[in-house]
């Protein structure tokens, strides 16, 4: 159980702050629901307590953790399928999986096929979403604004 003010990872949408733990009534049944702050967008998300487990909602990484993110990031690009529909469902479970070194690894893996080889229209919206979800964690463990954790990734494959 999280409460108010902690911050958390919702696999595939990225970081956020519990602003709020509320009752909704939808369909005419009650649930509670935490509401989330995304420090990208402004956007918030109610995510159901009851659902939890299942979506596998994780506080933040630590700040010590930042550099095994961005050792990752600078590691070796991994051996990936050449074809694309098999490359693409890889990285799709890598980031649904919510952990942030599986999607620093699709981030580090698309970045290093994009300038060797150029990327689909799939698989380049694939690394904008795995960017933002690692950017969205890093704003919130180093308190960056959105530009810095950005420049912090950009840096790194320049």
């Amino acid at each position: 159980m999280f409460n108010i003010g902690d911050k958390i990872v919702y696999p595939m949408h990225g970081a956020g702050v519990i602003e709020a733990i509320e009752e909704k009534e939808i369909l005419g049944e009650t649930h509670k629901y935490y509401i989330l702050k995304m420090p990208i967008g402004d956007m918030k998300v109610m995510i159901p307590l009851e659902n939890v487990e299942k979506i596998g909602l994780r506080e933040v990484i630590k700040k010590n953790e930042i550099i095994d993110v961005l050792t990752v990031l600078k590691g070796k690009k991994s051996k990936m399928s050449s074809n694309w529909n098999k490359r693409y469902r890889a990285n799709m479970e890598k980031i649904k999986s919510g952990d942030i070194y599986e999607v620093a690894e699709v981030v580090r893996n698309l970045m290093l096929r994009d300038k060797e080889k150029g990327l689909s229209t799939g698989e380049r919206k694939m690394l904008q979403n795995a960017k933002q979800i690692l950017i969205s964690e890093l704003i919130l463990v180093q308190n960056i604004d959105e530009a810095e954790a950005e420049n912090m990734i950009n840096s790194i494959f320049n």
